[in-house]
């Protein structure tokens, strides 16, 4: 067995795209819970984009203009595609590589008090959308999910980058259109090139869980994470000056709570777990020559949290049992590592992601069915798979760098699991070659069905309390409740009492948070820390100082004193 080096653990994500169903619930209450406030009104952390499509912001896919993630040098070495140390430094006051608002959209609200102050008169008022920007009536032209629209139409599908690549292999006439959802997040990435354009050091990669945060109290507003993201998930708040970005919901990941857009999630189509993997490995898996190669070596990093050998490293390196036993339940290493059904977007950008996709189907079963044939029959369906509506080209650009091969495995593994689980619906006996079909028992493929079809909330969010927080601390705190359960609002919960939009929505109720003495301890450890202390951001409408969220400063002294970790403010006001 091949040396383990340390070992270090990943809370990760996988969405079963067979499944989204292009609702946008994880979109909005991403949003209600987290930019819900001035200045990130054209944020979105969470976003759900209709492909084939320009994606959000426009064209982000786009490299060879915004110059994110790595590129291999002729050495060999891994280096910022949009340039090392002296190119930030002569760019650092005007950084061209980066989109604009246009690019996103120019938030918008709508002018509704001229509709209770408008004269009486003969024609109905209206409510004319103004900018959020500069307060200007403006024309609406473009947002975050336009595309859903014009789905699969050649105006905006053609401009897709990928479509672009492949060339014909996508038509647009009628017969031949197809559309899938692809929700998106911050992929807190093993080996992150945002934290690596960070010029002021304030984007780091916590070492127990993986989640890349911002230090807002160390931002500077480079903006050289915009560039150096090639998901563009990092993002400028202009009313702060400073970067933010998908926090994994880590207050409720620190507690054992999923994210708040797989809570919310309607379609039941994400999975979060903890993964482990050799961080000595990372950088020579991501630097390997061939681009389609990457997705391997990818999953060659990750170690099998069922082998007594990596458990035993684990331990050695500081992680709790209970994170290794979640990392052995974990749905992630299933579906990416042993089932082998989850892929990374694009892997050819280096960054080696950790939220996985598993490719749709979907489309294959209808155009059987519409032609008269058997659409779950696995005769008819391994055959269809070359000719599916989706081009298995298409999906191999998203999530294995042009390599259809992988794609293909993976859509005959859902294909199989299909054909033998219907046989088992209808009273069939089970058909063993099946399975063998696809180099998987019938065991493995029923084991994937329960995961993928009807796994429980506990096997699906298989997520451990965070380092320092005692499982009994599990009991006394809850979770935020829905923006809309207001008085008379369509909520479920009925407890009343918050408005229901703007920055004051939702139940002032405490979640457990990291602060400022915390933060900065991860950020200059190399191992683990102790408990953090806690104050409640969750219900911070952006204004102001939360208490014993940063230091007290002696003024005298210039000095931050320790703070008494019981002394708190429960209303979040700013101290006389």
């Amino acid at each position: 067995m091949a040396r383990i080096g340390k070992v270090m653990a990943q809370v990760a994500m996988v969405m079963n795209l067979d499944k989204c169903i292009g609702c946008h619930t994880c979109s909005v209450t991403c949003k209600q819970a987290w930019t819900n406030r001035s200045g990130v009104e054209y944020v979105w952390f969470n976003n759900v984009e209709t492909r084939p499509g320009q994606g959000y912001p426009r064209r982000h896919e786009d490299q060879e203009r915004w110059q994110g993630g790595w590129k291999r040098t002729a050495a060999g070495r891994l280096k910022p595609r949009a340039g090392g140390r002296l190119k930030k430094l002569a760019t650092i006051f005007a950084n061209p590589k980066m989109p604009a608002i246009q690019d996103y959209y120019e938030p918008w609200t709508y002018d509704y008090e001229h509709l209770v102050s408008a004269p009486l008169g003969d024609d109905i008022p209206g409510a004319r959308p103004r900018s959020l920007l500069s307060g200007d009536p403006m024309q609406i032209k473009w947002s975050a999910n336009w595309d859903d629209d014009l789905a699969g139409g050649e105006e905006l599908g053609s401009q897709d980058p990928i479509v672009q690549k492949i060339g014909d292999k996508v038509r647009f006439e009628y017969e031949q259109s197809f559309m899938f959802y692809l929700p998106r997040i911050c992929e807190h990435c093993l080996n992150p090139s945002c934290v690596a354009s960070c010029p002021s050091g304030a984007m780091y990669k916590r070492a127990e869980d993986g989640i890349v945060l911002v230090d807002q109290d160390q931002c500077r507003g480079w903006r050289m994470c915009v560039t150096g993201c090639p998901y563009k998930k990092v993002y400028f708040n202009h009313k702060t000056g400073k970067a933010e970005k998908c926090t994994l919901c880590y207050p409720r990941i620190e507690v054992g709570m999923p994210t708040v857009c797989s809570e919310t999630c309607v379609g039941r189509l994400r999975y979060l777990g903890v993964v482990l993997y050799d961080v000595e490995r990372v950088g020579k898996a991501a630097a390997v020559k061939d681009e389609r190669d990457l997705y391997a070596a990818q999953l060659d990093v990750f170690l099998d949290p069922g082998d007594p050998d990596v458990q035993a490293a684990a331990a050695r390196d500081g992680i709790p049992a209970r994170w290794i036993e979640s990392a052995r339940r974990s749905p992630v290493y299933q579906l990416a590592k042993h089932f082998a059904v989850a892929l990374p977007l694009h892997p050819e950008y280096r960054t080696m992601p950790m939220v996985w996709y598993i490719p749709p189907l979907s489309p294959v079963v209808d155009a059987l069915s519409e032609t008269g044939h058997d659409g779950e029959d696995a005769g008819n369906l391994f055959a269809a798979i070359d000719a599916l509506r989706i081009p298995v080209e298409y999906l191999a650009e998203l999530f294995t760098a042009g390599d259809p091969a992988p794609v293909k495995r993976v859509l005959a593994k859902l294909a199989a699991m299909r054909s033998y689980m219907r046989r088992i619906n209808l009273g069939q006996a089970p058909d063993e070659a099946i399975a063998t079909a696809v180099g998987m028992t019938g065991a493995d493929v029923e084991a994937m069905y329960r995961l993928l079809a009807v796994a429980k909330y506990d096997e699906r969010y298989v997520v451990p309390t965070a380092y320092g927080v005692d499982e009994a601390d599990r009991g006394v705190i809850e979770e935020i409740g829905c923006s809309l359960d207001f008085e008379g609002g369509p909520g479920m919960g009925g407890m009343g009492g918050g408005a229901p939009f703007g920055e004051a929505s939702g139940r002032p109720q405490a979640a457990a948070v990291e602060n400022f003495h915390a933060l900065r301890d991860r950020q200059t450890s190399d191992g683990h820390t102790g408990p953090p202390r806690r104050v409640n951001l969750l219900n911070w409408d952006g204004k102001g100082r939360p208490a014993g969220l940063f230091p007290e400063r002696d003024q005298k002294a210039g000095t931050a004193p320790a703070r008494d970790p019981e002394s708190r403010n429960p209303e979040n006001k700013e101290p006389q």
